[in-house]
């Protein structure tokens, strides 16, 4: 694909945007790569915490004297008329400003989809960076924008919207996929000559891996379970990762390969083994499903960093025998093949969905969303009456509760897991029990409208 004339209506056309939740990481690694593109004007950022969205502009070389923070309508139009940048705390300014997309990074639900449909109903583009907010109101949100003659989308540079790509770019070319998924966010890093490993700040000592580095011919899933054994003082799954599998089902219409998903501690070279149906020697029941991997690699190996990848049925024999000598990922038994992207650069690769969505009227994710998959949050210990569930930390997840994800026609009556967010319980919620709508108070929820026109 040559990027140049697929964009080449850019020409000298301003794309003015406004990004949300503009304090964190990913909005800092698109702010990083806007610098470079002249074609990217931001109109506004919009952040609680002001002070630190002016220390990031400072910090990434912006101009003091183009921006300024504004606390009303009349200011933030001023400084749109004056060619600055407006610095905002509430969301709701963003009405009085004029721009082609906002990039919706706030990872709040609640707010996320109160921004989100604001935008939409004026006919501005919508560029969904909060997965959990697309996990539970994308299909709404995107049926929202085909009325208001919007666009709404995943963004590239964060996973879904990466795998949703490479999903479609496979089945353009005629491939079957078997399973589609992602590595979680970080690798597990063994040091043989130690017998040592490192997963993020946690250093382990499990000289038994060395016995179970290479899978067998047969029993793959008995060697899987034991390095999951050899590893069981780590984690081994993380919320993200099934907030992004089911923002990825709903758009192509697949299904988790298990609630729980099955993250294999496995090898990138082992993928095309493992991802493949159980009568073939590997682990899924089914096909047509998504899942997640730990990636499993010695110190010197290259990282697969949070990547995605999808597992396609080899057709010809003869040809992927061919692939396979030159390196590519192919089964043991030449039936099946891993084909990946061993990376994610969030930010810095989002200007793409910029371009698609405001040149050519195009998402870069998935144009009609369903629901297949519902992300439900499964209560860790008793949960009382009264109680409120709260969100918080890095990964956004909710205390005491873990996530499952379950294929639709499993999930009647279960609320999706970032509807729970800050919401108080109206019952009590037994321990091992996945948590109801119906201990949830949702009136005024303008996320459960969208879930409930959507999904009920």
């Amino acid at each position: 694909m040559n990027y140049h004339l697929l964009f080449d209506a850019l020409g000298s056309r301003r794309i003015r945007i406004a990004v949300t939740g503009a304090s964190g990481g990913f909005a800092r690694s698109l702010l990083a790569q806007c610098r470079a593109i002249p074609a990217i004007e931001i109109v506004a950022l919009c952040d609680l915490n002001t002070d630190g969205t002016q220390a990031l502009l400072s910090a990434l070389h912006y101009r003091d004297q183009d921006s300024r923070v504004c606390a009303s309508e009349r200011d933030v139009r001023h400084c749109q008329q004056n060619g600055e940048l407006a610095i905002i705390s509430d969301y709701r300014l963003l009405s009085a400003l004029t721009f082609d997309m906002v990039v919706e990074a706030t990872g709040k639900p609640e707010v996320s989809i109160d921004i989100a449909v604001s935008a939409i109903k004026r006919g501005i583009h919508v560029g969904m960076v909060s997965k959990e907010t697309d996990s539970v109101a994308g299909p709404w949100l995107n049926r929202l924008a085909a009325q208001h003659n919007a666009v709404y989308t995943t963004v590239d540079g964060d996973q879904p919207s990466n795998l949703i790509g490479l999903y479609t770019w496979a089945k353009v070319l005629g491939l079957e996929v078997i399973a589609a998924g992602k590595s979680s966010e970080y690798d597990y890093i063994y040091h043989q000559d130690s017998g040592r490993l490192a997963y993020t700040d946690k250093t382990v000592d499990v000289p038994q891996l060395s016995a179970l580095w290479s899978l067998p011919e047969q029993n793959v899933a008995a060697t899987l379970r034991q390095r999951s054994e050899a590893l069981a003082m780590l984690p081994q799954s993380a919320t993200p990762d099934y907030c992004e599998m089911n923002v990825v089902a709903n758009s192509l219409g697949f299904v988790p390969a298990t609630p729980t998903l099955n993250y294999p501690l496995c090898h990138i070279h082992e993928l095309a083994d493992v991802f493949i149906p159980r009568e073939d020697g590997g682990i899924l029941t089914q096909t047509g499903v998504v899942d997640v991997f730990n990636c499993l690699r010695r110190h010197d190996e290259a990282s697969f960093g949070g990547g995605v990848f999808i597992v396609v049925r080899c057709s010809d024999e003869e040809t992927w025998h061919m692939l396979a000598e030159k390196g590519h990922v192919v089964s043991r038994n030449r039936r099946y093949a891993a084909l990946y992207l061993p990376y994610h650069i969030m930010g810095l690769e989002s200007p793409i969905s910029l371009f698609s969505a405001v040149l050519h009227h195009r998402p870069s994710g998935a144009h009609d969303q369903q629901v297949h998959a519902v992300m439900a949050g499964y209560a860790e210990r008793p949960l009382a009456k009264g109680e409120t569930l709260t969100m918080g930390g890095h990964h956004h997840t909710i205390d005491h509760v873990s996530a499952r994800l379950l294929a639709k026609a499993d999930a009647e009556g279960v609320a999706p897991f970032y509807l729970l967010a800050n919401k108080t319980l109206t019952q009590d919620v037994a321990a091992g029990e996945l948590i109801p709508l119906s201990a949830l108070a949702l009136e005024d929820s303008l996320l459960y409208t969208a879930w409930r026109e959507t999904a009920l």
